[in-house]
């Protein structure tokens, strides 16, 4: 089953792509606070130590 949500996972698949906090939240009309939260939230989910392996795992899974 995917553990994430569709923000969290746009968000995670820009983070992936190697974008700051701040340019995800530009993107999409966000606050930085907002990212960093649904980045977290990504991260727990996955069980990653960071915004990158989170990307990772998720693209492993197919789940961005």
């Amino acid at each position: 089953a995917d553990p994430l949500n569709d923000r969290e996972r746009q968000v995670l698949r820009l983070a992936g792509e190697g974008r700051s906090s701040a340019e995800i939240a530009a993107q999409l009309g966000l606050s930085q606070g907002t990212v960093r939260n649904y980045l977290s939230e990504a991260i727990g989910k996955l069980g990653a130590a960071n915004r990158i392996e989170a990307a990772r795992i998720a693209r492993q899974r197919g789940l961005l």
